[in-house]
């Protein structure tokens, strides 16, 4: 019996600790720019990914665009960390071949054109620390407009003739970045 009493008596021990070290913790509060993520293909059920882009979701909150993504300074593509894009098979951007592999998406706005940069910097905290040196790939893209005004940043992936296309919208502004396979 006394075996008996002994294990219990420390299994209601640790039980103890356990809780009390649950109860200690502190978890942070929602982030402003929730993190999302796009794939293609979209559907969850698809385990046969091409592409990924995980990236924070800032919201307008009514600043002007172009004051959050001024023209001629590199931006993080999103808020908090930089924006990671993982591609699951060799891609192309413009002329340049990505191996297959996770990398920092950022964007270079222009006055009417984008250039879009994929870095192999990883873990990157915004734009802070881009380096043009570790670039992989850069293409220079026409920036459009659309109808519809979007209050959070936003990315959605479709299918194009041989690869995807990464759609990308914040107010008006629209941006399409053509990967090939």
């Amino acid at each position: 019996m006394k075996t008996s009493t002994f294990i219990t008596s420390v299994a209601f021990g640790i039980t103890m600790l356990l809780s009390s070290n649950a109860n200690a913790q502190k978890f942070p509060d929602l982030d402003k720019s929730p993190m999302d993520m796009a794939s293609y293909p979209n559907d969850y059920k698809d385990s046969a990914k091409l592409v990924r882009i995980i990236y924070s979701r800032p919201q307008l909150k009514g600043r002007e665009l172009s004051t959050l993504i001024p023209e001629g300074k590199v931006w993080r593509t999103g808020a908090n960390e930089a924006a990671e894009i993982t591609f699951y098979k060799d891609m192309k951007l413009g002329d340049t071949k990505i191996k297959a592999g996770a990398y920092t998406l950022f964007l270079l706005p222009e006055k009417n054109a984008c250039t879009v940069i994929i870095s192999k910097d990883l873990n990157v905290w915004g734009s802070y620390t881009y380096k043009d040196a570790n670039d992989v790939a850069r293409l220079s893209i026409p920036v459009t407009e659309g109808t519809d005004s979007l209050e959070a940043f936003s990315m959605v992936f479709t299918k194009a003739d041989k690869g995807v296309v990464l759609n990308m919208g914040w107010d008006k502004t629209r941006i399409a970045i053509p990967f090939m396979e």
